[in-house]
């Protein structure tokens, strides 16, 4: 084999070398439309229970990835309202105020990474926020609802609507929900080194658990 020919070899070898596999891949993927408008009918404090809920029970993280590997993170301070009303999901509204400065990563340097100018711009856009205009039932993937809500994030605000399994009891109302959404939705488009680009697709994973407070038996 001339020197030509292995040169030629080694570059269908790098060309052909896996990748990283993308965490989004299998994630069902946001739908992202022009923000709407809030419920006209809103739920009624006479009718319905207001479930505070923070980081103490519930966890908001992501999966961000590029060409060699991917990167976890979460929010350790945030604050939500589930505004229940008669039980029912389609009826009630899910408020989620995010702290962008509590972002933390497991990598050294990469949270604080996160919240300059290149991503979140913590300083300039210190908050997210999340407000549900919409719950229906059924959805993909075995989630038992639809999701639809504004999503206020690096300044831009946009209505994304995502698969959700929602359940309500005695004791809380919980939503579990894993999905894509495209960051350069948002205006987040910092693509990274040449050799190793970052993914435009974030995986969303939020676990909310909003207590009830128990009712006294006769």
């Amino acid at each position: 084999m001339n020197r030509l020919t292995a040169c030629i070899a080694l570059l269908a070898l790098a060309a052909t070398a896996p990748a990283c596999a993308n965490p989004a891949a299998d994630a069902s993927k946001a739908v992202t439309s022009e923000a709407t408008a809030r419920p006209t009918t809103p739920p009624s404090d006479a009718t319905g229970e207001e479930l505070p809920f923070t980081g103490e029970d519930s966890r908001v993280e992501f999966v961000g990835s590029k060409v060699t590997g991917s990167e976890g993170g979460r929010f350790e301070k945030f604050s939500g309202t589930v505004r229940l009303v008669e039980a029912s999901p389609e009826k009630s509204r899910v408020e989620l105020l995010i702290d962008i400065n509590s972002v933390v990563t497991d990598s050294d340097g990469l949270a604080e990474h996160l919240k300059s100018a290149d991503f979140l711009d913590a300083p300039k856009f210190p908050e997210a926020t999340f407000v549900s205009t919409d719950i229906k039932p059924g959805s993909e993937k075995g989630a038992t609802h639809t999701v639809t809500g504004n999503l206020d994030l690096h300044g831009v605000k946009k209505a994304i609507a995502f698969p959700a399994t929602i359940k309500v009891d005695d004791n809380a109302a919980t939503l579990e929900a894993v999905f894509a959404i495209n960051r350069k939705d948002f205006g987040i488009a910092y693509a990274g080194r040449t050799n190793d680009l970052i993914r435009d697709e974030v995986v969303i994973k939020l676990h909310v658990r909003a207590p009830r407070a128990r009712t006294k038996s006769n």
